[in-house]
């Protein structure tokens, strides 16, 4: 793998958890300031925040395989 290519990964890890951490923010929103009134909203939320999650771990193992290969 490149420099290139490896910048273009790392930069793309940091995208993902800029992403996964504003979903928790948003979550943690919800449990904060309109529970109980919002209750309908916690598996909406729920799953797209992990989701994000997830995207960013793939992501994350995914470069550190190609760092250690190198």
């Amino acid at each position: 793998m490149s420099e290139e290519d490896l910048k273009v990964l790392e930069k793309s890890v940091r995208r993902l958890k800029r992403k996964a951490s504003e979903q928790a923010g948003e979550l943690h929103d919800l449990v904060e300031d309109r529970l109980p009134a919002a209750f309908e909203e916690i598996p909406d939320l729920a799953a797209r925040t992990y989701a994000a999650c997830k995207a960013w771990a793939e992501a994350e193992r995914a470069l550190k395989a190609r760092t250690e290969a190198a």
